[in-house]
């Protein structure tokens, strides 16, 4: 097992998605075919958390870029959170169904030995809590996270509903779902949850997902109307709420968008700043993902903790602090109204400025 790829065709520092990130770490397994990177951005408030994505890239770059990208999101993400962690993200390259085994994964989890607590990981697209506990049977540490912090997906909807009632109040100037119009892209673990949730407020759903025997429930079980994949973004709602993979908001996208505001789980929705900006030029909300989705990480910090030996630290309880979501939101919405920037450049410049912080208060300590 090596650490370095002979003859990668890829470049990190001259990436755009490169961010004085701390680490990036390769690793490649020849008798397994496991090709992964492991990328740091930040461990200035705590041990870095992010997922694992097992994902079939069309080369290494888009690979690096997307580790660079979700990496730089989670410090943002968990800074803004108030916890005590910083950002990293391990992407495996290769299609799940035709490499995935135990050894590919058993491969996986001696290199995060290697890391050590540097990198806490969890599931991903490509990577269910049943792979890591395979990946954990190598790896204790993780096998304490897979196997006791539970089930993500329900605290990150949870967090997605606080930050949906943020974003209703402050583009529709309503407090009640009832009537509300929603499109929810995606009806995986959060986008379910997501609908099932608006549905029981009483919001009138558009939904879609490429499964047609879970687009099939939601009809029957939420009366949801239907949009394809491709043109939901363009349904005529009042709320737009992407909880697929991301890079869903383009240019083009954001010119065909009808809804008021633009709030949900996936992530990296914004596929550039350009759209970022033409969705502002249009008078439409966006509530940045990073914010929106942080309830999942944030159910598993008291997990986290408890692996560092920390477990005796006194944090809000979580439903406190996925509360939390629509509170930093709102101050988002009003530095918005207030300053005239892009949603995702206040909350961006908030989470750098955290990060700054510590990072200025721990050298100072140091030099006393």
């Amino acid at each position: 097992m090596t650490d370095v790829w002979k003859g990668m065709d890829m470049s990190v520092w001259s990436s755009g998605e490169f961010d004085d990130h701390e680490h990036i770490n390769f690793i490649s397994d020849p008798e397994t075919g496991l090709r992964a990177i492991v990328a740091i951005h930040s461990s200035v408030l705590g041990p870095a958390v992010g997922g694992t994505r097992f994902k079939a890239y069309a080369n290494e770059q888009l690979a690096v870029d997307d580790a660079l990208r979700l990496s730089r999101a989670m410090s943002f993400k968990c800074a803004l959170a108030g916890l005590p962690t910083g950002g990293g993200k391990a992407v495996i390259i290769g299609d799940p169904d035709k490499i995935k085994s135990r050894a590919l994964l058993h491969a996986y989890g001696r290199f995060l030995n290697r890391i050590g607590p540097q990198f806490y990981t969890g599931e991903d697209v490509g990577m269910p809590n049943s792979d890591l506990r395979i990946v954990g049977e190598v790896n204790q540490s993780l096998a304490s996270v897979t196997g006791e912090a539970g089930d993500p997906s329900v605290h990150t909807a949870i967090g997605v509903m606080h930050g949906l009632q943020a974003v209703l109040e402050h583009s529709l100037q309503r407090e009640s779902f009832d009537g509300v119009r929603v499109a929810v892209q995606g009806l995986g673990a959060v986008g379910w949850r997501v609908a099932e949730k608006l549905h029981e407020a009483g919001a009138r759903l558009t939904v879609c997902d490429v499964r047609h025997d879970v687009v099939t429930k939601a009809v029957e079980l939420f009366g949801a109307a239907v949009a394809s994949p491709d043109r939901i973004h363009a349904a005529d709602v009042d709320i737009y709420v992407p909880c697929a993979l991301g890079g869903v908001i383009t240019q083009t996208t954001a010119c065909e968008i009808q809804a008021k505001a633009v709030a949900g789980a996936a992530n990296n929705q914004l596929a550039c700043a350009e759209a970022g900006q033409m969705l502002m030029s249009r008078n439409i909300l966006y509530a940045p993902d990073y914010v929106m989705n942080a309830g999942g990480v944030i159910s598993g910090l008291n997990e986290i903790c408890r692996m560092q030996g920390s477990s005796d630290k006194v944090f809000p309880p979580l439903a406190d602090r996925l509360v939390a979501i629509y509170t930093r939101l709102q101050g988002i919405f009003e530095d918005v109204q207030r300053e005239g920037l892009a949603p995702e450049v206040v909350a961006e410049r908030t989470a750098r400025a955290i990060i700054a912080r510590t990072y200025n208060a721990a050298h100072e300590a140091t030099a006393l």
